[in-house]
């Protein structure tokens, strides 16, 4: 069973490139039995939508 520290590591990474199969199968269950590390991923994901939102938004239009 991998640990918070690794699991944060892991769903920082998933969102660059993703995760091997058995990294996949490993962050799976420990997200299951740990609350915290599940909220984490989950805030991970609404700032990277919120900051391609923001990106898309402050781009210049084309004339």
């Amino acid at each position: 069973m991998i640990k918070c520290k690794q699991a944060t590591q892991m769903l920082s990474e998933r969102l660059d490139h993703p995760l091997s199969t058995k990294e996949k199968m490993a962050l799976a269950m420990h997200t299951a039995i740990c609350g915290p590390c599940r909220q984490f991923g989950k805030q991970m994901e609404t700032i990277r939508e919120l900051s391609k939102s923001y990106a898309q938004a402050k781009e210049p239009e084309e004339k």
